[in-house]
């Protein structure tokens, strides 16, 4: 069935939904990897010994097609609640580096070049450098854009989360879409 523009009605359609969440954090810019004099050189004022708050805002957007049943993509009560979950418990009014598993947790045993990542109680991952390595979960907006996408990818129903957006600050802000 058409309608007045050409355009077949009966044709599924794609959606896409954005909910906006903010909460408030504190952290620390500081590279294990880097002296002192670097890590202030290279973060500044985020290099503060006794950290620094942010009022993070979120963009978390989904996409799917459209339900010819409801007229949704999907249920904007399960988007706050998987929000809740993978953004507000753990985030919310906390210190990144030292509330946050993801961050806090890592523990490196730096021998041979040869470090050993504890991840969780059950999860370990050997990495070899031939380099310096770097920290690889430091909490910068990068790595936190990265951890909310991979807390919610496991919330939501398969390829529906599009894109993740955080912003640290009205003129800062990180797009994470999973790549």
């Amino acid at each position: 069935m058409e309608n007045n523009n050409g355009t077949d009605r009966s044709a599924e359609r794609l959606g896409f939904i954005t909910r906006v969440q903010s909460f408030s954090a504190c952290h620390r810019l500081h590279s294990k990897s880097l002296t002192d004099e670097e890590n202030k050189r290279i973060f500044g004022k985020c290099n503060n010994p006794n950290g620094h708050g942010h009022n993070y805002k979120v963009e978390v957007t989904v996409r799917g097609k459209i339900d010819r049943n409801t007229g949704m993509v999907m249920n904007l009560t399960d988007l706050k609640q998987y929000i809740e979950e993978a953004i507000m418990k753990p985030l919310d009014h906390k210190n990144l580096d030292l509330d946050v598993p993801y961050f806090a947790n890592v523990v490196r045993y730096e021998k041979h070049h040869i470090i050993l990542l504890l991840l969780s109680f059950h999860t370990c991952r050997l990495f070899t450098c031939n380099n310096p390595c770097y920290s690889l979960f430091d909490s910068t907006t990068e790595n936190l854009a990265v951890y909310i996408w991979d807390n919610m990818v496991k919330l939501l129903p398969p390829n529906m989360l599009y894109e993740i957006k955080v912003y640290e600050t009205d003129k800062n802000i990180v797009i994470y879409r999973g790549e």
